[in-house]
């Protein structure tokens, strides 16, 4: 048995962006955001990695009597662990990145074309600044790139009724968006959230050579008479 099996077998600090010698205030938006959706892909990953050993990143794996279990192989599992922690880490870097140039951006904006804004000063207290990084998230959607399509919309569901077609490109789902959908995580979990409640979805709709931006009400129900709250199968761009 390995003596230091109670400890992660993989080294401390940042792996996924680089190391500390990348400077992520050079890389662009679209750099960014690259590297945001392959740690989420990592991270999902490895998550499936311990679900697949029935544990998650709370199980014990000790006995009672602080013993290794010989049920699992525990060095695994520990170091899977501390990969996750430091995803996780990576993730939350990425994020204050991204949430930097938006900011950047929509201050740009106001001082160029005097274009009016709901964000709040930053300076202010910690409840301030959490609704402050929520407006950035929010018009942040208005302006950035689509990141889910529409693959498939069932007949007399929620989202054929609110509009949807094939091809739609989905830019904002309520409150998700380009920067935080978390590869349609968290659309999933908005939708859970908001059953009988009205989301507004933003798309952008090609016909022929034009594209068209639509402002679409959807309303996620369980008796419309088919699977799911939406009736619709959407995939990350």
């Amino acid at each position: 048995m390995d003596d230091n099996i109670h400890t992660p077998t993989v080294a401390s600090g940042p792996t996924t962006t680089g190391g500390p010698d990348r400077d992520l205030t050079k890389l662009t938006m679209v750099d960014l955001m690259q590297e945001k959706e392959r740690i989420e892909e990592e991270l999902s990953a490895l998550s499936s990695v311990l679900t697949s050993h029935g544990v998650n990143m709370n199980t014990s794996l000790t006995t009672f009597d602080d013993f290794p279990r010989d049920d699992i192989d525990v060095a695994q599992i520990r170091t899977l662990r501390a990969k996750i922690i430091r995803l996780r880490n990576d993730h939350k870097e990425i994020m204050r990145h991204l949430e930097k140039g938006i900011h950047d951006h929509f201050s740009n904006l106001q001082r160029t074309q005097g274009v009016p804004s709901s964000i709040s000063n930053t300076n202010g207290s910690t409840g301030a600044q959490t609704n402050s990084v929520g407006n950035y998230l929010s018009d942040a959607a208005m302006l950035g790139p689509p990141f889910a399509k529409v693959n498939s919309v069932a007949v007399a569901s929620p989202a054929d009724q609110a509009g949807l077609k094939l091809g739609d490109r989905i830019r904002s789902f309520g409150s998700v968006n380009w920067i935080n959908h978390e590869r349609l995580s968290k659309v999933a979990e908005l939708v859970q959230q908001n059953e009988g409640r009205t989301l507004i979805v933003k798309v952008t709709r090609q016909d022929g050579g034009n594209a068209t931006e639509l402002d679409l009400e959807l309303v996620p129900r369980r008796d419309w008479g088919g699977r799911g709250l939406l009736g619709c199968h959407l995939v990350p761009l």
